[in-house]
């Protein structure tokens, strides 16, 4: 089925085109990646530990966790179109500040300021959803989310090839052009398209515990907690390891950190071709299972031979594969535990997921603080993915259970 009412583009008294809302999202993915490569010579600049200005990352997930619960009611309530106007706004304003920052917490608390952008994510889906049947909603949505899993590639090469050619600043100007240009675009193309509104937040608070009550949302939600958690640490600690450890410039390191991402397209794609024929618990659990294999790999490499950039940020490729079979199954088994509830667990899964990807991601920059290997953090990896294994072997078993 076609959209509900004709897209015009740069009309916007129509529905968004779809370009426009694949870089709204886009720039979401590119704030939070494009400037990781320049994080341990940014520590060196404003006379810190390497701990206290990976809260850029820890801090930044833990803001965007509560924004996904807020989010959605607060557009729902006063419109798609005014809440990413003023999102973006804001975002250009905070990156502003950030580059201009003459101090660590200066720069910290615009940082946490540009969490704002994150609302790009989840109203880009909301607004596929206004626009389209379920069916056809589904099916745009995975083109906004692949034009925007591009971005985690190419983002920290950017960044690291403009830090090598001027400095770290000139990284946070690059997000200032991108956000101008975005925030242009949805002036000009962003229709609004909320219609009967949602459920509202206080209506929303009254679901949750019937949600919490079931054993399978827990696991649902603990095994895509555990399993991004690697994820999520690899990105508080790569910077420091890249750099630090393995003497990386900027711009490697920045090819570096886009090895996962490669693997999570790849899952990704795999999910959409073979979830429907295998069942979304056995694609998780194979997910989880890839995912502990390359960091238990990784991890004995590194005990028994030199650290090895080549066969760390190798081995990470695995870690995005199996995150990119386990992320988007776990969200669907999330949504199908209380299908009347779907909207209500998404977000307070997804809030979940990246509240426990902040405390992973501070968890590795702390350990790795001061040190010369990549072992705190590969045992963090290790952990966390074998948290995830278990996880996914609770939901079947609970599964099973309940079906029988």
């Amino acid at each position: 089925m076609t959209s509900k009412t004709a897209v015009r583009f740069l009309d916007r008294t129509t529905p968004p085109h779809i370009l426009t809302l694949t870089l709204l999202a886009g720039i979401s993915a590119l704030n939070l990646s494009i400037f990781l490569p320049s994080l341990a010579g940014m520590t060196e600049y404003f006379g810190t530990t390497y701990a206290t200005m990976q809260i850029a990352v820890s801090g930044y997930f833990l803001a965007t966790a509560i924004l996904q619960i807020l989010i959605g009611p607060i557009s729902d309530r006063y419109g798609r179109r005014m809440v990413v106007l003023w999102s973006l706004t804001i975002f250009v304003v905070a990156t502003v500040g950030a580059m201009l920052s003459t101090s660590a917490e200066m720069f910290l608390f615009f940082r946490m300021m540009q969490c704002v952008v994150a609302t790009g994510v989840a109203l880009s889906r909301a607004i596929v959803r206004d626009m389209f049947e379920t069916n056809k909603a589904a099916s745009m949505i995975g083109y906004v989310t692949m034009g925007m899993a591009l971005v985690p590639m190419f983002g920290p090469m950017i960044g690291g090839a403009i830090d090598q050619l001027f400095d770290w600043r000139a990284v946070f100007g690059f997000l200032v052009f991108a956000g101008l240009v975005v925030l242009a675009l949805c002036y000009f193309d962003q229709g609004e398209t909320v219609r009967d509104g949602g459920m509202g937040f206080a209506e929303q608070i009254k679901t949750y515990p019937e949600l919490l009550k079931s054993p399978r949302f827990w696991g649902y939600a603990l095994a895509a907690s555990f399993g991004s958690g690697a994820f999520f640490a690899l990105l508080g600690g790569a910077s420091y390891v890249s750099t630090t450890v393995f003497g990386l410039s900027p711009f490697w390191a920045g090819v570096a950190l886009g090895a996962p991402a490669i693997g999570y397209a790849v899952g990704n794609g795999l999910s959409g071709r073979y979830s429907e024929r295998f069942g979304i618990n056995l694609m998780a659990l194979v997910g989880s299972l890839i995912t502990l294999g390359g960091m238990v790999i990784s991890l004995i490499f590194l005990l028994v031979m030199e650290p090895s950039p080549y066969i760390f940020f190798g081995l990470v490729t695995l870690l995005g594969l199996g995150n990119g079979l386990l992320i988007p199954n776990t969200a669907v088994g999330l949504m199908s535990v209380r299908p009347h509830l779907a909207g209500t667990a998404s977000g307070l899964g997804s809030a979940m997921m990246i509240a426990g990807g902040a405390a992973a991601a501070q968890m590795a920059a702390t350990l790795l603080d001061g040190g010369d290997s990549p072992l705190p953090l590969q045992w963090v990896m290790v952990a966390t993915s074998a948290l995830a294994v278990a996880s996914m072997i609770y939901v079947i078993r609970r599964t099973r259970k309940v079906k029988g």
